[in-house]
């Protein structure tokens, strides 16, 4: 099963907080799992540290691509066309970040990690 991870999963992952559930941590944990982090991710977490709303991400916010390289995750860009999938969605959710972590998610046909109950909708295969 391919995962990605929505920002919190993330940094809970990061710090072993848990807030993670249970069925996220050994899915992330396997090793028979890949692991993506969007690029969406890198500029939520280097944006909300950077206004003060994630003060505890100081070093993910500042060397994003070897905290997630140390743990073995891959990169997953942002192409056209996942852009593309993520402005034409018709959907009333607004957060740019989440809109792009769908479309990424539906395109490359991989599993969510996320707590938004909220993504169920949108034809999204989650775990949380």
């Amino acid at each position: 099963m391919k995962l990605l991870l929505d920002t919190h999963a993330l940094i809970w992952w990061l710090a072993g907080d848990d807030a993670l559930s249970l069925p996220a941590r050994q899915a992330i944990a396997n090793e028979d799992n890949p692991v993506a982090v969007s690029a969406a991710s890198a500029m939520e977490v280097a944006t909300k540290f950077r206004i003060g709303k994630l003060p505890q991400a100081a070093l993910l916010a500042q060397d994003f691509e070897a905290v997630i390289a140390a743990q073995g995750f891959a990169e997953l860009h942002i192409t056209v066309y996942h852009a593309r999938l993520a402005g034409q969605m018709t959907i009333a959710h607004k957060d740019p970040f989440d809109r792009l972590l769908i479309a990424q998610a539906q395109a490359e046909d991989m599993v969510l990690v996320s707590n938004e109950g909220l993504f169920d909708g949108f034809a999204v295969k989650r775990l949380w």
